[in-house]
């Protein structure tokens, strides 16, 4: 892509993001994200009302009475976005591709957070770490994420999510919030890595796919290329037994990933690159609430 159409659609994506981020999730995103930013103070003595979940149980015992912990809310948030920039992103067979949307909801994502003064960072990945840029705030360090996001070219076309969650994890020492945005196209198992992750930061997970992904037309004989693996196979889509199998699949896949989601206390979305992910960014941050 020639350098002028780069910067071309960085502005339109810019324009889009931004007002979005603006006129819709700019009081979402604070009360959803800003107030779970809290760090422990100090303790104090429990009193009617207090809620026994803060009870700090290590100083109860030492003085025989209850004593709860006391938390301030962070002044900064450090917002990371995990972005799978494998070859599966390059699909799409409705209105869009998956790594237009991916690259629109990083920039709405990154966009909410300069606005209320955080920091964001991104890690871009593949089955290896492509590219980590440090949080930072400023319109320049987001249409800088944006940018990289719509040009960039990775070395490595699998997925290995376990090895993302885990570069995070060490290179991200203080808590922050992190959105892991992918199609969760991965044959490696990650829930130890995502456990360790959710348990240090707040990880959330949005998956996004695309409609051939859950369900094959029938249109006879297909040949189709693996994006990550590059293997080509003939497939007869007309074969009903085919079409059952390959949406049993999806369907086994996806169950398995909520459980995932579920074992590390992830809050996660999925969206269709047909659908409206406004709707969808929302439903998570109420959920969230």
């Amino acid at each position: 892509m020639e350098t002028s159409d780069i910067l071309k659609k960085v502005r339109q994506i810019e324009i889009k993001t931004r007002g979005l981020s603006q006129n819709i999730f700019a009081g979402e995103y604070h009360s959803t994200f800003k107030g779970r930013g809290m760090t422990f103070s100090e303790v104090r003595e429990y009193g009617i009302g207090d809620d026994v979940r803060n009870i700090d149980w290590n100083v109860t015992a030492r003085f025989g009475k209850p004593y709860i912990k006391v938390f301030e809310e962070e002044r900064e948030l450090t917002v990371m976005l995990l972005i799978d920039v494998s070859g599966s992103r390059n699909f799409g067979t409705q209105s869009q591709m998956k790594r237009d949307m991916i690259t629109e909801i990083a920039a709405t994502l990154a966009f909410s957070t300069i606005q209320n003064n955080d920091k964001v960072g991104v890690i871009l990945f593949s089955s290896k770490i492509e590219l980590f840029i440090p949080p930072k705030k400023g319109r320049t360090h987001v249409l800088h994420i944006i940018r990289q996001l719509i040009d960039f070219h990775p070395q490595e076309n699998g997925t290995d999510i376990g090895m993302a969650l885990e570069y995070f994890t060490n290179a991200i020492k203080r808590r922050s919030t992190a959105f892991l945005i992918s199609d969760f196209i991965c044959d490696k198992n990650y829930l130890k890595s995502m456990q360790l992750a959710s348990r240090k930061h707040d990880l959330n997970a949005l998956q996004i796919y695309d409609i051939r992904d859950a369900e094959m037309p029938n249109i006879g004989l297909l040949k189709i290329k693996d994006a990550e693996t590059g293997e080509r196979i003939w497939i007869d889509t007309s074969d009903n037994k085919t079409r059952e199998q390959y949406r049993q699949y999806w369907n086994n896949q996806q169950q398995r990933l909520e459980q995932t989601f579920l074992q590390s206390n992830v809050d996660s979305i999925s969206i269709r690159t047909d659908q409206d992910y406004v709707k969808e960014l929302m439903r998570l941050f109420k959920q969230r609430a």
